[in-house]
């Protein structure tokens, strides 16, 4: 496997099934005229330290969890939740950008959230639960006739990592690098699976927003969501992050190697200096054990910057 490769199972890469005409330019982006909104629920600073990445028994040893080692991190603060909808609305506001998916025209939608009276869709080739919708971009999630009103405090999606990057550059802020994204993730704690501890669903309780059922037909939402959840759903982990798994799929600044950090640098480390994919983090709502056991804190994976789908957003640091 090259150090660029995606991991197109959980998001979709758009690399491997668009047409391959290129989508107009990129406009160029203005200066925001006004306020840039804070974040959702604010910022978290945090001291940053020493702590134990990654994980020795993960079930996909070609995503690059392991090894286990001990990578040391600045201070930062990350906010408090994924970007939402509002947030980004603001955004494409002041600054007129169009997303990726828009500029392609198309971006991916899971088939179960279609309407019955859909148009045919090309399926992705080997998870054809992701559907190409013409139409489906950050305004209209499932395609033409669906609307965002009523999740303002959701998590924005369909955005592309370059979609991230835009924002960040307005809001004078960044993207985490993977290893913060993994330290704020733990909330302090040691080589634990999940943001609060060894257990999934403690007490039978459900902490985060996953697919729950059999996986892709039946969804009980036993967690309270079928879909997207508002990002503060949930209680928070130690360090007062929401969502830090299961959700949506979260942009890192990194490019995506499986094998880069088992040589590369132990303090502050930003990834690959070179590579196509960019990392991504947190599992998504529709992430199942049957297929895709990656919403635990250790869990990765990589996917083009140009793609986007109806489970992947971003969360921002400063």
């Amino acid at each position: 496997m090259s150090d660029h490769a995606p991991r197109p199972c959980c998001a979709p890469s758009r690399g491997h099934e668009a047409d391959r005409k290129a989508p107009p330019p990129v406009p160029k982006l203005q200066k925001a005229p006004g306020d840039v909104p804070e974040p959702h629920r604010g910022w978290r600073d945090l001291d940053g330290g020493t702590f134990r990445m990654g994980a020795g028994d993960a079930p996909y040893p070609t995503d690059g969890e392991g090894p286990v080692r001990e990578v040391t991190v600045s201070p930062f603060a990350p906010a408090a939740t994924a970007v939402t909808v509002a947030e980004f609305a603001s955004f494409v506001e002041a600054t007129g950008h169009a997303t990726d998916a828009e500029r392609f025209g198309w971006s991916f939608v899971f088939a179960g959230f279609l309407p019955r009276n859909a148009a045919p869709t090309r399926g992705a080739a080997a998870t054809p639960w992701w559907r190409q919708v013409f139409g489906a971009d950050w305004r209209r999630p499932e395609g033409p006739g669906s609307h965002t009103e009523t999740r303002r405090d959701h998590p924005v999606v369909h955005v592309s990592h370059a979609d991230a990057l835009a924002y960040c550059r307005w809001a004078g802020v960044r993207l985490p690098t993977e290893a913060e994204w993994e330290y704020a993730a733990r909330g302090g704690l040691e080589q634990q699976p999940f943001p609060w501890g060894s257990e999934r669903d403690p007490g039978g309780e459900p902490r985060m927003n996953i697919w729950r059922g059999a996986f892709p037909d039946d969804n009980t939402a036993a967690d309270g969501y079928a879909g997207t959840c508002p990002v503060d759903a949930f209680d928070p982990n130690g360090f007062g992050l929401f969502n830090m798994t299961g959700n949506v799929w979260e942009w890192c600044g990194d490019r995506f190697s499986p094998g880069f950090h088992k040589r590369g640098p132990r303090t502050d480390p930003q990834g690959p200096p070179v590579g196509v994919a960019r990392v991504l983090r947190g599992g998504s709502h529709l992430c199942h054990e049957s297929y895709c056991l990656r919403y635990r804190t250790s869990a990765r994976m990589g996917n083009t910057p140009d793609s986007s789908s109806g489970n992947t957003g971003f969360r921002i640091a400063r």
